[in-house]
């Protein structure tokens, strides 16, 4: 465990770090915007500490809510240079009561807008939504994508290349961690399990670039040729999210292995993903690690995913190391 308290330590000095970088670079002072929600409209340093003083640890509050709350509280709270009258006026009350659109169709029309012909969103129709939809889809073997869980490719259902099942690790990491906490919410051990084999152990098996390292950013789900350009690529929020599952599984239930698959995947991705020149993260690698484009933000890349996972993980990691600690 000591590798682990080694960790915690990396982790809460880079989440301080990452939160620095958005405070320094995410807001634009000629005209006044920049990040929705960044940490410096408020001036705020999102420090996990802070974070848990100022929820007091509320119950049922989830990691990843108290960094929402805050980056929300601070995005609502000054305006620009001068100060006064909210640079997002009333975004973060609207984020938080879940107004604000922004899907194709939404008020702020972000997306691409539906076509004739268009396959149905994923999730669209009736069923079961959220965690239950999950808990719902989960089955099928660790060694490859569950049939009935499979997130389905761009277009899937129509012709040509972009019919084909994509399946990317991330989403099934993502989806991980949000089942184990619903499943311990629930008292549910057994959907926990299952999330654990199907959404961690699985896509960290066939996911892993076996010469390289780290995760491919598509595979077809039935083990052919990827027709996606950039099935190959490594993508930092895939791998940030594999951190949160590896932590949440072993939090659920202690292994070995667990502990030795997240040790190689976050000394992977603080090596090749983390800028120690310039702080953050680069978003997009080749395949054998380099990097492919040295933005730290754009259209898909922000403060959100890296803050996120950096405070979840740090969270977690308190929890398993306190399960260790032997009884007074």
């Amino acid at each position: 465990m000591e590798e682990l308290r080694a960790w915690r330590g990396r982790i809460a000095a880079e989440l301080d770090a990452a939160v620095a970088f958005w405070e320094r670079h995410s807001h634009d002072p000629e005209h006044g915007r920049g990040v929705p929600g960044e940490p410096r409209a408020a001036g705020a340093r999102l420090e996990p500490r802070r974070l848990r003083a100022e929820a007091g640890r509320a119950p049922g509050a989830a990691p990843a809510q108290l960094l929402q709350r805050s980056v929300l509280r601070a995005g609502a709270g000054r305006a620009g240079p001068g100060g006064g009258g909210g640079a997002l006026p009333g975004l973060g009350p609207a984020l938080g009561r879940g107004r604000v659109g922004l899907g194709p169709g939404g008020p702020h029309g972000i997306g691409a807008p539906p076509v004739f012909g268009d396959p149905p969103p994923a999730g669209a129709g009736p069923g079961p939504d959220g965690a239950e939809g999950g808990a719902a889809a989960l089955g099928g073997p660790p060694e490859g994508p569950p049939k009935s869980a499979r997130p389905r490719g761009r277009g899937h259902g129509g012709v040509g290349g972009a019919a084909r099942p994509d399946a990317p690790a991330g989403h099934a990491l993502e989806a991980a961690w949000l089942l184990l906490e619903f499943s311990g919410r629930r008292g549910d051990a057994d959907l926990g399990a299952r999330a654990v084999a199907a959404l961690v152990e699985g896509p960290l098996k066939w996911g892993w670039d076996p010469q390289h390292g780290g995760l491919f950013y598509f595979l077809d789900a039935d083990g052919h040729c990827p027709t996606q350009l950039e099935w190959s690529l490594k993508l930092w929020w895939p791998h940030a999210e594999a951190m949160v599952a590896l932590l949440a599984a072993q939090r659920f239930q202690p292994r070995p292995s667990l502990v030795s698959q997240f040790l190689q995947l976050a000394q992977y991705t603080f090596d090749k993903f983390r800028d120690p020149e310039h702080g953050e993260w680069f978003g997009y690698l080749n395949r054998d690690g380099s990097v492919a484009l040295s933005i730290k933000g754009g259209p898909y890349k922000g403060c959100f995913h890296v803050a996120r996972a950096l405070l979840m993980c740090e969270e977690m990691l308190d929890d398993i190391l306190e399960g260790e600690k032997p009884p007074q």
